[in-house]
């Protein structure tokens, strides 16, 4: 009989080393909501009329929130394959984008709010997924 090793495919073995569930749905929706922020992103640089503009503390011009969400976007989609791939720097790399995508979000209520809330409870649930405790395997929430 041949020996087993004692290695996993996603890590270096050990029972840390495996891909929880709720890391899994982090990196899953972070990778679903980078692309959809890019894509908000590109349609505030069309300048599109999609957008309401208003009085606001926080107004930026519509060309330069476009490129805010599309930064923000490629780092959800980096981090979301860090977490995904169960690489040592996605959980926190996640953690911070989904931070600063929950700020961008919540700056950006007066445009768009149908979208924004939305968001930015899925970034919550990002947050809380990749930033709570555990210790061995994880078997649940």
């Amino acid at each position: 009989m041949a020996a087993v090793p004692n290695e996993t495919r996603r890590g270096h073995g050990g029972p840390d080393s495996r891909l929880s569930g709720p890391s899994l749905f982090a990196g899953s929706v972070m990778m679903l909501s980078g692309p959809l922020s890019i894509l908000m992103g590109a349609s505030g640089i069309a300048s599109d009329s999609l957008f309401a503009v208003s009085r606001y503390a926080y107004r930026f011009d519509l060309t330069a929130w476009g490129w805010i969400h599309i930064l923000v976007g490629l780092a959800l989609v980096i981090a979301g394959l860090g977490v995904v791939t169960n690489k040592s720097w996605g959980r926190g790399a996640g953690a911070a984008a989904a931070g600063v995508s929950l700020i961008t979000q919540f700056m950006f209520v007066p445009y768009y709010p149908l979208w924004a809330i939305p968001v930015m409870t899925l970034d919550l649930l990002i947050i809380f997924a990749l930033t709570r405790f555990h210790v061995g395997n994880d078997s649940g929430w």
